[in-house]
């Protein structure tokens, strides 16, 4: 039997009618978690509705024991699924923000229409269940989030302008939140996976979707999702068997005269220096990132 278990924790898992929001809420509901299982059955580009996607696998998970019951509302009506999840459960102790859909085109041929719904339905979807659940979660004392972002917010991906501005926007959102959450005992992590699904099925070949598992990601979301996690505000990268951590890098740096008496030639004449990653540091919050600034303005 697994170690890591989720007896009497109650998780809502958004987009889990296929892919991996299926993955993640099948392996919660197995391992003893009570799950809201969300899914507005629309399509990858955020159109139509049906309600079966999310009843397929409530039922998959009812049938192998486990108890979960479903919520085909959008997640920009997040706190209907935060309500679901009160009125059958009576509480919220795990959220995992994996709903999203694409408007891929490049960014001259981008409408706003594309940018507004990308934008409504990760960063303003993610953020309406968060805000239903956070109250929940405080006076609880404890919470566990998961955001899902992507490797195209991270280094940005041609055709996807709208996209990875709401998945790096989504990872503001889990670095500040950590933050918040570290005095009442709610972690909150991002993970940016590579898998076959709906989504990716549009950028892949059959063969890499085959061989991209969404159950090589779901044990990454398990463990973030668990007590026996303690680290908040992280970022993992996570797809066919492998786990790895990302985090910020700064160059040293040059410094010039605090006075302001300096001008483009000056930054010119520096240019290796600024963009020299030897003895690069990894600044974790804002107050670390100000440090060589505030020295130099005599403050620290």
């Amino acid at each position: 039997m697994s170690k890591i278990r989720f007896d009497d924790r109650v998780a809502v898992v958004t987009g889990a009618g296929n892919g991996l929001g299926k993955s993640h809420a099948r392996m919660l509901g197995a391992l003893g978690a009570k799950v809201v299982v969300n899914d507005l059955g629309g399509d990858i580009f955020g159109g139509g509705s049906d309600q079966r996607a999310a009843d397929v696998v409530v039922d998959e998970i009812k049938a192998a024991g486990g108890e979960a019951v479903a919520n085909y509302d959008s997640v920009e009506d997040g706190d209907k699924i935060i309500q679901t999840a009160m009125d059958a459960f009576g509480r919220v102790d795990i959220v995992v923000n994996n709903a999203g859909i694409l408007r891929d085109k490049s960014f001259h041929k981008m409408s706003e229409e594309d940018w507004d719904l990308i934008y409504r339905v990760h960063v303003l979807g993610a953020f309406r269940v968060l805000k239903a659940a956070w109250p929940v979660m405080r006076e609880n004392q404890y919470g566990r989030v998961v955001n899902t972002v992507s490797a195209a917010g991270i280094y940005g991906n041609f055709g996807q302008v709208n996209y990875a501005m709401a998945k790096l926007g989504l990872h503001g959102m889990t670095q500040s939140l950590a933050q918040e959450g570290a005095s009442k005992n709610i972690k909150v992590n991002s993970i940016a996976p590579i898998a076959g699904s709906r989504l990716t099925a549009t950028v892949m070949p059959k063969e890499l979707l085959d061989a991209l598992k969404p159950e090589c990601v779901s044990p990454l979301v398990g463990y973030l999702c668990s007590e026996a996690n303690q680290d908040s505000g992280a970022l993992f990268e996570v797809g066919a068997g492998w786990v790895g951590r990302l985090r910020w890098e700064r160059t040293q740096g040059a410094e010039f005269s605090r006075d302001g008496d300096f001008g483009p030639d000056d930054i010119a004449a520096k240019w290796g220096q600024i963009g020299d990653f030897t003895d690069s540091t990894h600044p974790t919050n804002t107050q670390e990132s100000m440090v060589p600034a505030m020295k130099i303005a005599g403050l620290a």
